[in-house]
């Protein structure tokens, strides 16, 4: 028999996200019956929790569902028999993000949150603390699944399974939704009637499409989406860039928007470059845009999801983790693209890392479609990028120089040598209260 009462815990509570997992907790609330919602943080984050605390106490309220929110520093009290918890931390807060693409930059290299030296030494940051919750989990609530949308999201979910030893988790990213939605748009199709199969790891995926009756539409959609003058990007820290067509179309799958630092490295670089002298970094940009939501969510007024929310970035992120818990708990087997084990779905990659493809969320967990192989222009990129991955997770739980350097090494937005050495060596240091791993004690 199903559980009525359910405990959903939130680590990382005081994110500016957290509305619209309410919001999306609110909607579904008939038939996933949340009694106890904690939201959790670290003391520095405390005032924005409890902002970002007291809306969704107004936003429960005013649903008028059967529902109690908590505020927490105390991440133990929060997760005693949690039956379902969800983290979306950023360990460092905003302004290590700025250092990630700050620096790069000042090296000529592409600066960027998940990608490149930014997005590794987001994952040195993350995995260890992730860690440390699994642990807690396993001694207060360890049955419970964990649905993680901290970036770099597979990583951080392969290191739990992987380090953590913990199979119930899975990895959220928002680009496969975003992408759906965009994309049936430009078909003229309700999402309802395609079906999208996507193939990778997090920000390094493809997909194609098909209708109902199993039409091929991934050329159609490619001559829609770079044919023209420009391609709009469905991520809004990715500039709008067009890709070349002829490579593309040979990809015969629709790339990430996250494929333009690969495929367009030159062009995005002069972008990233030129704004950064301009306006600064995307991080910092967020910040601002952060400063003016969390004065919205002051409004004692205010009592729904603010519409200034999805300027944020990350937008339908909060939503699509809703409805993962709700299709575990009702085993509703919702169609829905996740990185989890990988299992032999793609044969390209070591049997037991973790992929993002398209799965039924069944009550037991994901159930991944089988893809198979790719073609080379595809394979090559994921398995040096998967090799990078693994490397990194290495270097996080052991701190090991030469397993990090390896993996600066192999990324392909890092120019290899003694100039990458240099900037790692500075990432370390400013980097350093953050990364206990790589430092004695002393040192700290």
């Amino acid at each position: 028999m199903k559980k009525k009462n359910l405990k959903v815990v939130t680590i990382g509570g005081g994110s500016s996200y957290t509305p619209e997992l309410v919001e999306g907790f609110i909607k579904r609330h008939s038939e996933l019956p949340i009694k106890e919602l904690w939201l959790v943080d670290i003391e520095e984050g405390r005032e924005k929790l409890e902002i970002v605390g007291s809306l969704a106490e107004r936003m429960v309220d005013a649903s008028g569902i059967d529902c109690q929110v908590f505020l927490t520093t105390n991440r133990e009290e929060a997760l005693i028999n949690a039956d379902f918890v969800t983290t979306q931390i950023r360990v460092g807060q905003l302004d290590a993000r700025v250092l990630d693409e700050r620096i790069p930059l000042s090296y000529g290299m592409i600066g960027q949150e998940t990608n490149g030296a930014g997005g590794i030494f987001k994952a040195l940051r993350t995995i260890p603390v992730i860690l440390d919750i699994v642990e807690d989990m396993k001694k207060l609530c360890p049955d419970a699944w964990l649905i993680n949308f901290t970036n770099p999201a597979g990583m951080v979910t392969e290191a739990v399974m992987r380090y953590g030893q913990w199979e119930k988790v899975i990895g959220l990213c928002n680009i496969p939704v975003n992408a759906i939605e965009e994309e049936s748009k430009m078909l003229n199709e309700s999402p309802r009637n395609l079906f999208f199969q996507f193939a990778g790891i997090n920000h390094l995926h493809w997909h194609k499409i098909q209708d109902n009756q199993g039409v091929e539409l991934t050329d159609k959609l490619l001559d829609i989406m770079y044919g023209g003058k420009e391609s709009k990007s469905i991520v809004a820290n990715i500039k709008e860039n067009n890709l070349i067509l002829e490579q593309v179309k040979n990809l015969g799958m629709i790339p990430c928007p996250y494929h333009r630092y690969y495929y367009l490295t030159d062009r995005m670089l002069e972008e990233e470059l030129k704004d950064f002298e301009e306006n600064g970094t995307r991080a910092e940009k967020v910040k601002k845009i952060e400063e003016e939501l969390f004065n919205i969510y002051k409004d004692t007024n205010l009592h729904v999801k603010p519409q200034q929310l999805a300027e944020r970035g990350g937008a339908r992120y909060s939503d699509a983790a809703c409805e993962i818990i709700n299709s575990i708990y009702n085993d509703k087997r919702s169609i829905m693209t996740v990185s989890t084990k990988n299992n032999g779905t793609i044969t390209d990659l070591p049997y037991d890392c973790v992929v993002e493809v398209t799965c039924f969320i069944t009550g037991k967990g994901p159930v991944p479609f089988n893809f198979g192989n790719f073609e080379p222009q595809e394979r090559g990129l994921l398995q040096l990028m998967k090799s990078m991955e693994l490397l990194t997770e290495d270097a996080a739980v052991s701190g090991d120089y030469g397993t990090l350097l390896q993996a600066f090494t192999l990324n392909p937005l890092i120019t290899s040598g003694f100039k990458a050495k240099k900037m790692m060596d500075e990432l370390l240091e400013v980097h350093k209260s953050y990364l206990p791993n790589f430092f004695d004690e002393k040192e700290l």
